[in-house]
């Protein structure tokens, strides 16, 4: 190759690498920041192509999407001094790029430790106030929400925006589960005994209740029986009084035959009348006008 073709060459590659040392570009999801002998000159670049001066201007890029740290094993004593082990996750984003990289030097785990350590004092406080079954009890959005309001007036501090704080898991130490669990038994055991003393009661209101209604009833229907009864029996008198009125003579008879016909007849029947007894009236005239 002739001298000529590889000066072209050479100045070439050096207007390729001047071009690549002045240009940069920004991605949707990311953030950047210019800096000039190591300080900032500039961070709010959007996405596309920008322009730094070589050796003077250096680039920093963070990520522009929401990242999650998570947190487990955490141990947080409640108001009774018991220890509970709490695992939960936090999701944040870089809003300000200059002022994360002034307060986290641009370290994403550094950042990542210092809002855990916000949400770390946020879940101790709310913890400290509660006992174990107002812990457990309580709802997980409501628990986590004065931990987020917290952690979002803290975070523009650090250049970060908290987009939300969840508690994945809530569990007991084994030093103090079993007191816990014998404690709530316990509890219940005492809230089931005396839903039974009142169930008891109850019943034996129900059963009294019951028992004079059964007396007031009974009392009544006799009463009504005995009126009715009473009531019959005089109907009963007055048709056999007004039967008898009408011809005494047969109503005698036929009196007389209805006796008969309940006493006489059977075979274990057996009557001691004297022979002169008015019960035998109408068959002894009955022998008498058979006899010559």
């Amino acid at each position: 190759m002739s001298p000529r073709f590889n000066l072209i060459l050479v100045g070439l590659v050096l207007v390729v690498a001047i071009v690549r040392m002045t240009v940069f570009t920004v991605d949707e999801r990311e953030h950047a920041i210019k800096f000039r002998f190591g300080e900032i000159v500039k961070s709010d670049y959007g996405p596309g192509l920008h322009f730094k001066i070589p050796f003077v201007n250096n680039i920093a890029k963070y990520p522009d999407r929401i990242l999650t740290y998570e947190e487990s094993e955490e141990r947080f004593l409640t108001g009774e001094k018991k220890n509970l082990i709490v695992d939960y996750f936090i999701t944040w984003r870089i809003v300000d790029p200059a002022q994360y990289y002034r307060s986290a030097r641009g370290d994403e785990l550094f950042a990542e430790q210092r809002l855990s350590a916000i949400i770390r004092e946020g879940i101790k406080a709310e913890f400290s106030q509660r006992t174990v079954q107002e812990v457990v009890a309580a709802e997980r959005s409501e628990l986590m929400s004065q931990m987020l309001v917290t952690a979002s007036a803290q975070a523009p501090a650090l250049g970060l925006d908290v987009v939300d704080v969840r508690v994945m898991r809530i569990e007991l130490s084994d030093e103090v589960s079993g007191s816990v669990f014998s404690r709530m038994q316990q509890e219940r055991g005492r809230v089931a005994a005396q839903l039974r003393a009142e169930g008891e009661e109850e019943a034996e209101r129900i059963r009294a209740d019951a028992d004079r209604q059964r007396t007031v009833i009974l009392a009544e229907a006799y009463r009504d029986a005995e009126r009715l009864r009473g009531e019959g029996d005089a109907r009963a008198a007055a048709l056999y009084a007004d039967a008898y009125n009408q011809n005494p003579s047969f109503y005698s008879f036929y009196r007389s035959m209805s006796a008969y016909r309940e006493s006489i007849g059977g075979q274990q029947d057996v009557l001691v009348l004297s022979p002169d007894s008015e019960f035998f009236q109408y068959i002894g005239e009955q022998m008498g006008a058979a006899t010559p």
